[in-house]
């Protein structure tokens, strides 16, 4: 029997990288699982039918986590779908690099809405369901960058912080109904995106982790089936840092 056997996880942003591995790690541990997309329905499609190719439940829903009215006509086609909602992911994000002087006020509210406002909106939106079932596990996808700041990266940062403070509240505005609220802050973790990068570049990212690689998907995704379990029934209001000991 699989951690997450009888657990409906939805998953924002789960077209690839972490997110795909997310859903693909929890379809494996007994999960049904919902993910978001946003342009291609075919592209969604085609990743549900290969997330389920071991039996697994998987739909996609087209869906703009930034929007609030979509976040909660999301949470509403699920529930029809598959009953209950038990972990929600929020996993959806962007980057718009840029130092302070030369970014855009156009570059900041992109980030924070995709990046932190989604957050809000989904939380909220699955909020009354899983008081009513006094039960639930919300998981917020922050970064390293969110605790140590990055240069380039203040939308970004600013982003993946207030993710954190905004985990805490929510520990404790629902820990009374046996809701838990945890967020995890990847480091480098190699993904699609990180594979362009030129290798000396990644040489100088490795060794300067104490483990000396970057993280697999799979790694991240190994402790949201943890938070999204029974076996973390007693964590909440907690950030878990997956990044080699990048942060001690």
């Amino acid at each position: 029997m699989g951690l997450l056997e009888g657990k409906v996880v939805l998953i924002t942003g789960a077209s690839r990288g972490i997110g795909k591995s997310i859903a693909q790690k929890c379809v494996e541990e007994g999960a049904k699982v919902a993910f978001t997309y946003l342009s291609s329905e075919e592209k969604a499609n085609a990743l549900a039918a290969e997330l389920s190719q071991n039996g697994g439940e998987v739909v996609g829903f087209k869906s703009n986590a930034g929007i609030f009215d979509e976040a909660q006509k999301l949470v509403d086609a699920v529930i029809e779908k598959f009953g209950q909602i038990d972990v929600l992911v929020n996993n959806a994000g962007i980057t718009r690099d840029n130092l302070l002087m030369r970014m855009s006020e156009e570059q900041w509210d992109e980030v924070i809405d995709v990046n932190l406002k989604s957050v809000f909106n989904l939380t909220k939106a699955v909020q009354r369901p899983m008081l009513k079932a006094r039960k639930g596990s919300i998981i917020n996808m922050s970064s390293v960058v969110g605790v140590s700041g990055n240069a380039g990266q203040a939308n970004y940062a600013a982003s993946k912080a207030g993710m954190i403070g905004f985990t805490k509240s929510i520990a404790q505005e629902l820990g009374s109904r046996n809701i838990r609220c945890n967020a995890i802050a990847p480091g480098f973790i190699e993904t699609e995106m990180t594979a362009s990068l030129d290798e000396k570049v990644v040489q100088e990212w490795n060794n300067s982790i104490p483990l000396k690689r970057g993280g697999k998907t799979e790694d991240v995704a190994n402790v949201v089936v943890f938070l999204g379990s029974d076996m973390s029934a007693y964590v909440t209001g907690q950030t878990i840092n997956v990044c080699g000991g990048m942060l001690m």
